[in-house]
């Protein structure tokens, strides 16, 4: 089932997450709803602050970012074939160079900026499955790992940007806040009763 996605402004957005453990109600399902959004918005991350769920739990799929000819064989050959779950994640480690990518947010449609990140993260979380693990990422990847992070941690990418920056977003944040903006996918947007 597509899932509306929370718009900026939302609290659910500001909240730090809680881990949750593999007795959490209906998870295949959520799980199976969250792609099935994610897919029908065109994203390639999507964390459950995002559906209103304050629980850590996010998922990655870089396919969309395989083709780019910017990026390194390498780098492209991984981006095409990752798709994972991140339970309960925690980033050990953030190093490397930071450099500047345009990201963007389901939650915060049309605002697209530079954001500065570490290259290289470390990461421990559990599968689907529950199953823990320690993995470092680098690139591409490490960002859009450390984007959905953001969200289990209550964070907004437009967190990151300047005074200046944030100054001037200031009126198309609040008009997201107020549904006041076209998408292409279902929204829920603070205030409102019911998702559109």
């Amino acid at each position: 089932m597509i899932l509306p996605i929370v718009a900026y402004g939302d609290p659910v957005l500001r909240k730090v997450a809680d881990d949750i453990d593999k007795d959490f109600p209906k998870f295949e399902e959520l799980l199976a709803n969250m792609w099935e959004t994610m897919y029908n918005a065109n994203g390639v991350g999507l964390a459950a602050p995002q559906i209103g769920l304050p629980i850590r739990l996010f998922l990655v799929d870089t396919t969309p970012f395989g083709d780019d000819e910017e990026l390194s064989e390498d780098e492209q050959n991984t981006l095409k074939s990752f798709k994972k779950v991140f339970v309960n994640a925690r980033i050990e480690e953030e190093t490397g160079t930071e450099w500047a990518f345009n990201e963007g947010c389901l939650s915060i449609p049309d605002v697209r900026e530079d954001v500065l990140r570490k290259d290289t993260i470390t990461l421990t979380y559990m599968d689907e499955n529950f199953k823990s693990y320690t993995e470092t990422f680098n690139g591409l990847l490490a960002r859009v790992i450390q984007h959905e992070y953001d969200h289990i941690e209550g964070i907004l990418f437009t967190d990151k940007l300047s005074t200046l920056k944030k100054r001037l977003l200031k009126g198309k944040l609040a008009n997201i806040s107020k549904g006041k903006i076209k998408v292409e996918y279902r929204m829920r947007f603070p205030n409102m009763k019911k998702a559109r």
